[in-house]
């Protein structure tokens, strides 16, 4: 069977269950939903309209004792407004209430509020006819006992709607655990299926990969010799059969590689250096004297051979870094003295460009175990990109740093910098952060390649503008 049938099989057995579990969970969010639903569009509005009635009570009833004493018209619009509102509240709270308690509360509310508008309205008539004093029995006696009968009423309307609220809540509470039981029963039995399914497929893949991971590990060292044996017919084993085909291919191609370095190396050195040595004979005037032309075009010929050879030096150098075949002389290197030697290499190129070249040291101990051949290309390929890429009357400083485990070569420059989008490729081969100012763009890539085979590192930072700073970290041993 193939290999997607075995995962497609499996992952379907769980999506089978997975899908009852969300069949079930729905179902019971349907029903929660349903709850709240009904506590939110019913149960809380009538709750509202119920305590908004209950307050307004009171203002109704210093309204007509103020009324009552000082016999304003005022006061009996004011009064008028108020009792609407608790009409307009009756009219929500008869829309909203469903349980018998609810409607029961209401219909006395109800009847309180207009046996209690009717009291008012009479005692307004006996004021208005000067009757002061019945008016004022009728407030006692009527008005008074139907506001409380009212407001009761209200607060009774209100407890009701919180026990059903209560009751709804604690139902939702009864679903809610019954829900998380049932998605959690039905979830362990999922991830059972799944795990039992899955690890007897994740078994034989990891069997099988195991031994693919073994052997590219191999390959990765140098030192795979056998095929690996293909025991499937599933992708895995294309897999494994691949892998054979690729290793064998990779070990003709690094046969291949070394070759092609060996001839190479012979094939453009040698015209190149035969080229060169007949340009020097020609500039020392052996075969005879050269017109003032021909001079010129000796020289130039002979500038065109050392760059193409200088060239050729560092693709074939950085092939070998890239490639692991470049050998290292390795013995005691005091880069203090690496140093120096570079320093005094570059100090032509740094005064005909008006650069200040200066040398720095922090701590005393700056001994590593390298090659100082190796050392000392990495401290000139930095140097004369500082100075290339610095203006006439800057500064690139040389300093060592003894970091205890490490020492630290850094390169630092007052030039143009390096732009932040190219920043992240300046190591690449033939990649240059500033067009037209010279290099091959392989310098940097062979200071990157001397450090890791050095079993170091190489990082930059630079502003555009201000400055860069390379930065090599070689261990000690």
């Amino acid at each position: 069977m193939r290999l997607a049938s075995k995962i497609f099989l499996t992952s379907s057995l769980v999506i089978v269950v997975l899908g009852a579990v969300g069949a079930l969970g729905l179902r019971a969010v349907d029903r929660l939903v349903a709850v709240n639903r009904d506590i939110a569009t019913r149960a809380v509005p009538a709750l509202q309209a119920a305590v908004s009635a209950r307050e307004i009570v009171p203002t109704l009833e210093r309204l007509e004792a103020r009324f009552l004493v000082l016999r304003d018209p005022r006061y009996v619009r004011l009064w008028e407004g108020q009792a609407a509102r608790i009409e307009r509240e009756l009219e929500r709270l008869s829309d909203a209430v469903a349980s018998a308690q609810e409607v029961e509360h209401l219909a006395a509310a109800t009847d309180a509020f207009e046996r209690y508008r009717e009291a008012v309205r009479r005692e307004q008539r006996l004021l208005a006819a000067g009757d002061r004093a019945r008016a004022a029995a009728v407030a006692e006696r009527e008005a008074r006992p139907q506001a409380e009968r009212m407001d009761a009423g209200f607060e009774a309307l209100a407890e009701a709607t919180r026990a059903w609220v209560a009751g709804a809540q604690a139902e939702a509470a009864r679903l809610e655990a019954r829900t998380w039981t049932g998605v959690l029963v039905a979830l362990g039995a999922a991830v059972g299926l799944a795990l039992l399914a899955t690890a007897l497929v994740a078994h034989r893949m990891t069997r099988s990969l195991r031994t693919l991971s073994a052997a590219t590990a191999a390959v990765a060292e140098g030192a795979w010799e056998a095929p690996i044996a293909v025991e499937s017919r599933d992708e895995i084993g294309r897999l494994a059969a691949s892998f054979n085909t690729m290793a064998g291919q990779l070990r003709r191609m690094e046969e291949t590689k070394k070759e092609f370095f060996a001839s190479v190396s012979h094939e453009l050195r040698s015209p190149l250096t035969s080229i060169r040595g007949a340009l020097d004979l020609l500039r020392e005037r052996v075969p005879g004297e050269l017109t003032a032309n021909q001079t010129r075009l000796v020289d130039i010929m002979g500038q065109s051979v050392d760059r193409l050879l200088r060239l050729v030096n560092q693709i074939l150098e950085l092939s070998r870094l890239r490639a692991g075949l470049q050998p290292l002389a390795r013995e005691a290197v005091d880069l203090d003295h690496v140093l120096g030697r570079g320093l005094e290499e570059l100090r032509p190129q740094a005064d005909d460009a008006g650069v200040r070249l200066e040398r720095e040291r922090v701590g005393g101990d700056f001994i590593v175990n390298g090659d100082p051949e190796r050392l000392l290309q990495v401290v000139v390929n930095l140097g004369a990109n500082a100075i290339r890429f610095t203006a006439r009357g800057g500064r690139v400083v040389a300093r060592l740093v003894d970091a205890g485990a490490e020492v630290e070569l850094q390169v630092e420059d007052t030039g143009v910098g390096i732009p932040a989008e190219a920043l992240p490729h300046v190591f690449e081969p033939y990649r240059q952060a500033h067009a037209g100012r010279g290099g091959s763009g392989l310098g940097l890539a062979i200071v990157r390649g001397v450090a890791t085979a050095h079993g170091g590192r190489v990082t930059v930072e630079s502003q555009e503008g201000k400055g860069s700073r390379f930065t090599v970290l070689l261990p000690r041993s």
